[in-house]
Formats: structure tokens, C-alpha cells, sequence
């Protein structure tokens, strides 16, 4: 047997150039602008749907349905072009694509704001989100080529950091925007940020791609997108129909999962795969992926609800509402950037499962929640909530792009946001169905004195309810106390369903993510998926 070489290794030089080296903070904050506005603008809308249900001249007179379009035909092309963003990023450069995906996401939000009717703004809606698709993913694939590996998870924390803030402010920004100035106001405010982006990003933002990309996998990105856009539009449709037994939401549901099937055999066939598929094959990377779908699945069905109970219930304004979750955002900008210190002291299994653990006792919280619990206790839990995701995204979303080599972020980036998108989507869909089957099922009892025409309607949500009782006038008072009772039920039913959701992605990480590394071991936060995996990588071109 040969003995091994006593020979010290070459020292490793500087993977990032010098010259990108000295501004990767000031790189940072570009890509944290960018990614601002493109989470803050989802959340903003939410706050400005009844505004834009108005009759002219105070909006345009939208429906129901219309309005539930309008923020879903963002989701389903923003979800539906992720990945294949990504794969561009790494073969254009990630600048290019970063340049091209703002500009179409300024392009229309300016000509949102000026829509004459309810199917314009859902058309342009769907162009912001075929903007937002080409931004996302290379905000964080830039990171990874302006950061050395050490450096990483700090800039990472930091990212994450700024979408709970985005989330946090939006509804705040729209709030003080619709006081004072006409519903279009809350897609013109992101032109000007637009514009100072695409300035900064153009003086400060190298370019990087991956040096050696191979063929186009033009096969295996089309599968991608036909099966993402059926997948999320059966899952969207489930959500509105409430039920998901629908044949108009089971075909595009099983054909999505078909189509993703087909992706997946065709991938590992593939001699120029678009994404490896060996890397699902490594539990850490598989857990981390599964963590982040799990936990947005939770997340984003108990923030549905909470805007009804906040505004419904407790009758807050909207502006009131986004300063109530503020707490939140606090906790995640706090929290968020300081992870990684933890996860080197106590590794990412301990730190990514104490998270889960608390983001689902917070959801679980809901359950005990009524009309008159003192608002410190809101506070409590929204604060509690932050702090678990802040312990969550950063060390997963390292452990992600840690276990792809550097020159193939974008790739790794794209499975990121992928599946938080798809896990989002699922929540609101299926917890939300949820809510209104239980709903419905605790308050029609209270309907035999309602008009059999009306009937139907006021079955649907506490809003709708409370619509219906408003129009009965005096007859309608006896309707509202039941709305609210059967609403609060309806919640805690949803909250548990929510936390057990939680509960199962803490399962999961604790039984997959690494311990806490050894001493010399692998660098960059300790999540250890990829030991060696940059450091074998050939070196990524990256202009100065």
C-alpha cells in the first residue's frame, strides 16, 4: 500500500477577485434593494384589495375572483419561471439576467398602476411576476459569487433578514400610500426604486457564469415550466374552489406531478442534465429543501388568516394590521444575520429544529386566540414566529447553495425559491380551504333567516357574512356575533393543521440535517452538505 503524501497542500488562493472582493457589502445592499421590492410588492397588495374592488373612480370595480387573480397570475408565472431563471443566470451571467428581470418588473408596475379594468391589471401583474422570476434567484446566486465561503452565511443571514423586513413593510407602505394617494400609487412607488437599483446595479454588480455549461437542456427546461405552472395553477384553483376533489383542480394537479415526473427521469437519463439530480440523493440537501417548503407551507396559511382575524375580528385598519406584525420582521432583522453564529456553536440540526419548534408553537398559539386576547400576547407570538424563521432560512438556505458548486448558484438558487414558492402556494391553498370548509360548516346554522338568494354567498368567508348582514340592515345584527365565533373556530382548526405542518418539518430536519461539526471541519456555518464541493469547483469567471 502506497503511504501517504506528507507534502503541506498548496495554500488555496482568493476565489472572488480582489477588486469584487473590496465591495461585496455594498454589492449586498444593490441585491437586498432588488429583492425589497419584488416581496414587498406581493405584500402590499394585500392590503389594497378592497380599494381596488371599489367602483370607479376609487378603483376599478374588481370581483372577488378578479382580485384573488390579480396577486395569483404573479404567483403562477414568478413560480412557474424560477428554475429556469436560474439556469440562465448561470449561462448569460447572473448580471444580465438580474438587469433584465428589474426592468420588466419596473416595466409593469408602471403600466399596473395605470390599468383601465381588472383584466389589464391582471396582465400586467403577470408580467411583474415574469420580471420578479429573474430576480429572485439571482440576487442570491450574485451573493455567492461576491462572498468567499466563509463569508457566506453572514450575507446570507443578512438576505434573509431583508424579506422578513419586506414582508413587514409592505402592508405598511401601502397602508400610508392608499391615505393619501389613489390604489395605482402601490405599484408606481417600486419605478423610482427601479430606477435606483438598475443605477447601482450597473456601477457596483459584477457578472458571473458558469464557465463550463454545457448544452441547453432544452427538453428538461420546458418539462420544468409546464409542469411548475400546472402544478401551482391547480393548487391556486383548489384554493379558490376551496376543495381540492374538483376535477378542474385535479387534472392540473396530477398533470403537473406527471409533467415533474417525467423532469425528474429525463434529468437523470440526460448527459447535460439541467439541475444533477445525485444532489436530492444527499439527505442533508434533500432536508434543507424540504424544510424550506414545509415552512413557508405553515407560514403562509397562518398569514392569511391572521390579516381576517386582525382586521375582520379585532377591527384594525389595514395600516394598523402591518404595524401589528412588525415584531416579526424585527425578529428575523435581528435574528436573521446572527444564525450562523449558532449554528457554529450548536450546529444546524439543533438550530434549524429549536426554529421549526418555535415557529410551530407560535402557530399553535392561534388556537387559544379570541376576540379580546390582549394585543402584548399578538405581539408575543409574531415575535416568537420571526425569531424561529430567522433560526431556519439562513443555515437551510446554506445548506443549499453549499452543496452546489459556486459557478452553478444560479441552479441552486432556483431549487431554493422554487420550493419555497410551491410550499407558499400549498398553504394558502390547502390551509385555506381548511378555514373555509370549517367556516362554512359552523355557520350555516346561523342562515335560516337569510334569503335563499343570498344564502350561498354569505356561507363563503366572515367577510361575505358580514357583507350579507350589512345589506339585511337590522334583521342582519343577529348574523354577526355567530360570524365571528364561527370565524375564531374555524381558526384554531386551521392553527393546529398549521403547526402540525411545522411540527413534521422539525422531524424532518432533525433527522436529516448535520450535527454540529468537528472541530476542522467544514467551514461556512457548519451545515457541512458540501465539504469540498466549492473548493473543487474550477474557478468561476467573474467581471470586475
Amino acid at each position: 500500500m502506497s503511504q501517504p503524501s506528507t507534502a503541506p497542500a498548496p495554500p488555496a488562493g482568493p476565489r472572488v477577485p480582489e477588486a469584487v472582493h473590496r465591495r461585496r457589502w455594498a454589492v449586498l445592499g444593490v441585491l437586498m434593494l432588488s429583492l425589497l421590492i419584488v416581496v414587498l410588492d406581493n405584500s402590499i397588495l394585500n392590503v389594497a384589495v378592497k380599494t381596488i374592488a371599489a367602483p370607479a373612480p376609487t378603483g376599478i370595480g374588481a370581483t372577488q375572483s378578479e382580485l384573488e387573480w390579480s396577486i395569483n397570475s404573479y404567483t403562477l408565472v414568478f413560480a412557474g419561471l424560477l428554475f429556469t431563471s436560474g439556469l440562465l443566470g448561470d449561462r448569460l451571467g447572473r448580471k444580465k439576467v438580474l438587469l433584465f428581470g428589474i426592468t420588466v418588473f419596473g416595466i409593469g408596475s408602471a403600466l399596473a398602476a395605470f390599468s383601465g379594468s381588472p383584466g389589464e391589471l391582471i396582465g400586467y401583474r403577470a408580467v411583474m411576476g415574469f420580471g420578479a422570476a429573474f430576480v429572485m434567484p439571482s440576487t442570491l446566486a450574485v451573493l455567492m459569487n461576491v462572498f468567499e465561503r466563509d463569508e457566506q452565511p453572514k450575507a446570507i443571514g443578512i438576505w434573509a433578514g431583508s424579506v422578513g423586513l419586506a414582508i413587514a413593510i409592505g402592508p405598511i407602505t401601502g397602508g400610508i400610500l392608499l391615505e393619501h394617494f389613489w390604489w395605482g400609487s402601490i405599484f408606481l412607488v417600486n419605478v423610482p426604486v427601479v430606477l435606483l437599483a438598475l443605477a447601482l446595479m450597473l456601477w457596483l454588480v459584477p457578472d458571473s457564469r458558469d464557465p463550463n455549461p454545457g448544452r441547453v437542456d432544452i427538453p428538461g427546461v420546458l418539462l420544468s415550466v409546464v409542469g411548475l405552472v400546472l402544478l401551482v395553477y391547480g393548487i391556486i384553483r383548489g384554493g379558490e374552489l376551496a376543495s381540492f376533489t374538483d376535477v378542474t383542480v385535479l387534472a392540473p394537479v396530477l398533470g403537473g406531478l406527471a409533467v415533474l415526473a417525467g423532469f425528474v427521469l429525463h434529468e437523470r437519463r440526460s448527459d447535460h442534465p439541467a439541475i444533477d439530480m445525485a444532489y436530492f440523493r444527499k439527505p442533508a440537501f434533500a432536508a434543507a429543501v424540504a424544510a424550506i417548503a414545509l415552512v413557508f407551507f405553515a407560514l403562509m396559511g397562518v398569514t392569511f388568516f391572521s390579516a381576517f382575524y386582525l382586521q375582520s375580528v379585532r377591527g384594525y385598519t389595514a395600516l394598523e394590521s402591518g404595524l401589528l406584525i412588525l415584531p416579526l420582521a424585527v425578529a428575523q432583522m435581528v435574528f436573521a444575520p446572527r444564525a450562523r453564529l449558532v449554528v457554529e456553536r450548536f450546529g444546524a440540526r439543533a438550530v434549524c429544529t429549536a426554529g421549526m419548534l418555535l415557529v410551530a408553537a407560535g402557530l399553535a398559539a392561534f388556537a387559544l386566540f379570541e376576540a379580546d386576547t390582549p394585543v402584548w400576547a399578538l405581539e408575543a407570538v409574531f415575535f416568537v414566529q420571526g425569531a424561529g424563521m430567522a433560526h431556519i432560512m439562513p443555515p437551510v438556505t446554506v445548506a443549499v447553495m453549499q452543496a452546489l458548486p459556486r459557478e452553478k448558484a444560479g441552479s441552486g438558487s432556483a431549487i431554493n425559491n422554487t420550493f419555497r414558492q410551491v410550499g407558499g402556494a400549498l398553504g394558502v391553498a390547502v390551509l385555506g380551504s381548511v378555514l373555509s370548509t370549517t367556516y362554512r360548516g359552523e355557520i350555516e346554522g346561523h342562515l335560516g333567516g337569510v334569503p335563499a338568494a343570498l344564502r350561498a354567498t354569505a356561507g363563503e368567508s366572515v367577510e361575505a357574512t358580514l357583507a350579507v348582514a350589512e345589506k339585511l340592515g337590522p334583521a342582519g345584527k343577529d348574523l354577526v356575533a355567530p360570524a365571528y365565533r364561527a370565524f375564531l373556530d374555524a381558526m384554531h382548526v386551521t392553527a393546529l393543521a398549521s403547526a402540525a405542518i411545522a411540527l413534521a418539518g422539525a422531524v424532518v430536519v432533525a433527522a436529516f440535517l448535520p450535527g454540529r461539526r468537528a472541530p476542522g471541519g467544514a467551514p461556512g456555518g457548519g451545515t457541512g452538505t458540501a465539504q469540498g464541493a466549492d473548493e473543487a469547483a474550477p474557478e468561476v469567471r467573474a467581471e470586475a
